[in-house]
Parts: structure tokens; sequence; C-alpha cells
């Protein structure tokens, strides 16, 4: 018998990148009195990865929950980058509605319509709030328009349409249900939750079951799966069944050691916990996304979207250059394939495969911001290794002709850069889909469809064509033909000849070719990529090179040599730069790029093989 559990509401926060969706349940929890009075609290509470913090994005989905009168409302704080879609799509199966977060000056952006569409699919009721209404350039009522006209073309339906629109400023702690209301706090907001949201359904009377939309890991209890009851009631040493809608012939049993429900930022262990409530289990340690645990055996799995698969793939390599090992902590093929598998605990969009060598894997993920994340929480818990250049997975159709993933980049620059990137992207193999002036001064909007392999290593160029002042939003496009080669990289390599110690003498010889990426002491070997070519050629230098002592002196001979400061390149910056013959060394300290093969002569051979 169905019924529903008034005093409970599950709701996601969902949003493109950057619109505030963390700053919003900051809000909600401050005025829902998590916080005492005079409690320091850090900014975007729930960015609480180190990455996340210092990037200012979410990568994970996080779960709270605040009181509001007798209405316990579970929020998840969802990623709104792109490359982290996966986490977005396998979350919204925990709630029954979403608030959809939109900037009040930028307006409906491409990821907003990305996880709107997912939430519309599963039919599931929706706020709109429009954020940032305190920023001096902002134009909510237009907005709104660009909402109801992206809901429209989404084919939402009546109920959809005619949902309620929230203006608030999340950084200012209030939201008004009219521009013109007083603006004291988030009241209007939680009370627009509990009002259009609707109470979970269930049958109280039916054996406990649970979908796993989330897993989290802890050194201490191992795997917690996260979920919302459907059904009845699960209770802590209570005998479950493990099973899977998509692998059938999973079936294990297991029992709940621990029993979690979420209050605030924490997780407060009870015995109990009723169908509708979201809750973390701990013990079960085969569990994964998409398992649904049941009370008895022969129980139906709960049906689980499938996640979108991965379109980029690089191979993460065991260090073998001369410096392997100085660094890092973790360093042989064992350490590397433990911690690549272990990711896969928690992260459902990455895949990692096993090559026919024992020192290579295979990381496919979402997006180069995807697989860079990895890499940085790689080398900050002591990694060593090395990664390729990312590719694209390709695919092949029933005519066996080759298929390869498009993207729609949507593309904001001010109108004096706008020549510039169009002849950028064209020869990337991007087609111009559509170019219009955005509604403040200044900016075009350009939107392409262009190959995913040709934006790799494209955002650093695009940054510096438009001198900072240019957004790059892209989203998944599906699969169509292979578009053709693509040039990545027009200028060539400076590569060192020996290995040393780079000298000041030989520096000051190598500068005129290009643009160094080291400095004078630093230590380099025999094929490490020690800065960019002007010319589109790889030329070898040696930097290592002393000057010779003699007993003439010209009068110029002892005036110092200076070095032009070298270039510093971020993670991002290196993987993009490199070319396909080469790797990016990682190590806890250092980025080295370095030539595939190390040996002049060896890799001379190796280019004339492949021309």
């Amino acid at each position: 018998m169905q019924s529903k559990r008034e005093d409970v509401r599950n709701v996601a926060i969902i949003a493109h990148v950057d619109h505030g969706k963390t700053t919003l349940v900051d809000g909600l929890l401050k005025q829902s009195g998590v916080f005492r009075e005079n409690q320091e609290v850090a900014e975007r509470v729930m960015d609480s990865n180190d990455i996340e913090r210092e990037r200012g994005i979410t990568i994970l989905s996080k779960n709270t929950a605040v009181y509001y009168k007798n209405t316990k409302i579970n929020i998840v704080d969802t990623p709104g980058h792109a490359d982290f879609g996966g986490e977005v799509e396998r979350v919204l199966k925990m709630v029954d509605g979403v608030i959809l977060v939109v900037d009040a000056f930028e307006g409906a952006m491409p990821q907003t319509k990305f996880v709107l569409r997912k939430a519309l699919e599963l039919d599931l009721s929706l706020i709109v709030c429009i954020n940032k209404i305190d920023r001096p350039e902002a134009r909510p009522a237009e907005v709104i328009d660009e909402v109801l006209e992206l809901l429209l073309e989404l084919e939402a339906n009546d109920k959809q349409l005619d949902c309620p629109f929230i203006y608030a400023s999340a950084k200012g702690g209030y939201a008004v249900r009219n521009l013109d209301d007083p603006k004291e706090n988030m009241i209007p907001l939680l009370e627009t939750i509990v009002e259009h949201i609707p109470a979970p359904e269930g049958d109280p009377e039916a054996p406990g079951r649970i979908l796993i939309s989330t897993i989290d890991y802890n050194e201490y209890v191992g795997r917690i799966g996260i979920g919302k009851i459907e059904d009845g009631t699960l209770r802590v040493n209570q005998d479950m069944f493990l099973v899977n809608a998509h692998d059938l012939s999973k079936k294990q049993r297991v029992k709940i050691s621990r029993l979690y429900e979420f209050d605030g930022l924490n997780k407060v262990e009870v015995n109990e916990a009723k169908f509708g409530a979201i809750v973390a289990i701990s013990g079960i340690t085969e569990i994964h996304i998409g398992d649904t645990l049941c009370a008895e055996e022969g129980m139906e799995p709960i049906p689980f979207q499938k996640i979108s698969e991965p379109t980029l793939s690089m191979d993460f390599v065991v260090n073998d250059s001369p410096f392997a090992g100085q660094e890092g902590k973790f360093v042989t093929s064992r350490h590397l394939r433990e911690r690549l598998f272990r990711e896969l605990n928690t992260d459902v969009s990455l895949r990692v495969e096993e090559t026919d060598s024992t020192d290579t894997f295979k990381v496919s993920g979402r997006g180069e911001l995807h697989l860079s994340v990895l890499i940085e929480n790689m080398r900050r818990e002591g990694y060593e290794f090395a990664v390729s250049k990312a590719q694209v997975l390709t695919r092949t159709d029933e005519r066996n002709r080759l298929l390869e993933p498009m993207e729609l980049a949507y593309v904001d620059v001010p109108d004096e850069f706008s020549g510039n990137v169009i002849q950028k992207l064209s020869s990337r193999k991007g087609e111009l889909q559509g170019m219009s002036t955005a509604t403040t001064g200044g900016y075009t909007r350009l939107e392409f469809r262009i190959p995913a392999r040709g934006l790799i290593g494209y955002r650093g160029e695009f940054m510096t064509d438009t001198k900072g002042n240019g957004i790059l939003n892209t989203v998944f496009d599906g699969y169509d033909l292979w578009a053709g080669d693509i040039s990545y990289r027009k200028q060539g390599s400076l590569i060192a000849f020996e290995t040393g110690e780079a000298v000041t003498y030989g520096l000051f010889n190598a500068q005129e070719r290009g643009t160094l990426f080291i400095g004078a002491g630093e230590k380099v070997y025999a094929g490490m990529v020690i800065g960019q070519n002007g010319k589109p050629e790889d030329v070898e230098v040696n930097v290592c090179k002393k000057k010779q002592l003699t007993n003439t002196r010209s009068s110029a001979a002892d005036e110092a040599l200076r070095l032009i400061t070298p270039k510093v390149m971020s993670l991002e910056q290196c993987l993009e730069f490199i070319d396909t013959d080469e790797y990016l060394e990682v190590t806890p300290k250092s980025l080295r790029i370095r030539k595939k093969i190390l040996d002049p002569i060896m890799r001379k051979r190796a280019g004339f093989k492949k021309g």
C-alpha cells in the first residue's frame, strides 16, 4: 500500500558551473541553524576536497540535510562541470525534485541544458532559482524568458512549465518570491521546497529496498553506499540481498553493519530508517553504484540509468625516465594498478583497462578536466608515473565507418577577438552553427560543432587569443563521422641533448631558439623537453654546456648573461602542450615533459618509419 512521507523532502541542486549552487547550500545551512551564532564557517563549506576549494568547482556530489519547521529537507549538491556529468545523472535517482540555479547575468548556459534534460526525463518536479540578483548587471526578467524557452525546447510537460520562480542572492543570504519583496532571509526558498517538491512515496509494509546511487570511501570502514530507501524499513544487522538490474547474475547475501542519516554536515548513526530517507550504509565490501539492496530473496532490482560513456583516454605508464623513483613514494606498476582500480570505487564515469604491457594502463574519462583531477589527486598522494596525450575513443557504425565523439562548443568572446577564434576553431574541423550578439555590450556568442579531439589542448590557446576575456563551454553531442586529421601543435620542442644540470651559458644559447620551461640549476636528462621551439621541427640543445675558460679575455666576456624568465606550466597546460610522441612525467614535486623514446637515434628511426 503506497503512502507519502510528509516529514521528508529530497531535492538536488543543479546548475551550470559557477552559478552558485554550493554557496546556495551554505545559505540554507546557515538559515536552518546548523551553525552556532559565533561559529566561523568557511565559504563553500560543501566543497571539502582540496582541489574543489582551490579551483572553486564541485567535483563530487555531496549530501546534507536541513530542517524547516517539522520537515527534514535532504539536499544533494551536484557538480556543474560537463566532465562530471556522470555524478549528476545518478544522484537524480535519489530525489523527487530539483532546484535549477541560473545566474541572473549569464542566463541559461550549455551545462544548464544538459542537467535539466536529465531531470525532465526522470519527470522530477522543478523549482527555478534566479541567483546573483545583486550583481550590478543582473537581468532577471530576460533570464526567466531564457529558462522558459529552454523548458519548451526540452519538451517539458505542463506541470514542469508551471514551476515556481525564486530570486536569490546566495552570497547575500536571502531569497524572495518577487523582486520587490523585502530581502531578509532564505525562508521563501525553504517554504517553496516544502510546498512544491513532492513528499517521497513508498510502501511502509513492504520488505526494505534501496538503490545505491553514490559510493563514498573511508579507509576505516571501507565502502559506504548512499541511496534513497524506496520501500519498507532498513535496520542495523538486517540480512539483505545485493542484486543489480544490469548484472542479473549478481546475487549476494550481506548484512548492514552500520546505518547513517544525514543531519547538517554530519552523518548520524541510526538503528533504523524508513522509506523516503536518504541513508548511508557501511559494512558491505562488494557494494557498487547501481546495486539494489533488498530484504527478501527474489525481489526485483530497481532499474538504474546507464551512465554516459567516456569520450577521452590517456595511457598511464610506470615512470621509466632516468630520474624515476627519486621523488615519489609509489612508483611500481602494482602501486599504479591498485590506485587506478581503487578510483573505480567512487568514480563511475571512469574506465581503467589493462594493456599488452604490464606497465601501461588505458584510463578513459569524460574530458580533460576529469582526467587531470585524477592525476592531480594521485601526485598529491605520492604517486609517480607518466601520462600520454589524451586521445578520443572512436567507434565504427554498421557500415564499418569510423565515428568520433562530437562536442557543441559555446563561445562568448569580445567582438574584436571573434575572427581569430572562428579561424582557430575552423582549422580544428569546427563548424560554425550560429552567431549572435550578446545582450550586454561588446560580446559575441559563437556556437560550434567540433570533434572532441579538436578541443584537446585548445583552452590555453583560447585564453591567450582572447586576453583572458573569453568563456568557452562545451557539451557532448553524440558521435559522427571522422572529420580528418587535425594538427595539434604548430611548434616543435626543444630537447635536452645530455643528462646533467642546466647552466646559464647553455640556457643563454638555447633561449634564442624559443621559449624555455626550465631555469639554471635544474636537473635535465637526454630526451627531456626543456622548451618550445619557434619553428615546427624538434631541435636538440645542450643546456648543460659550460663556457670553456681561455687565457684571452674580450671586453664583453665577463658581462652577466641575462636569461629570460622560464615559462612555468600548470598540469593542465602541460597536458595541453604534449604531442602524441611525448609523455608528461608526473611526480609529487615535478612535472617534466619528455619524448616517449629518449634515445635520439632510435627516435629518428621511429620518425622515419612513421613518415
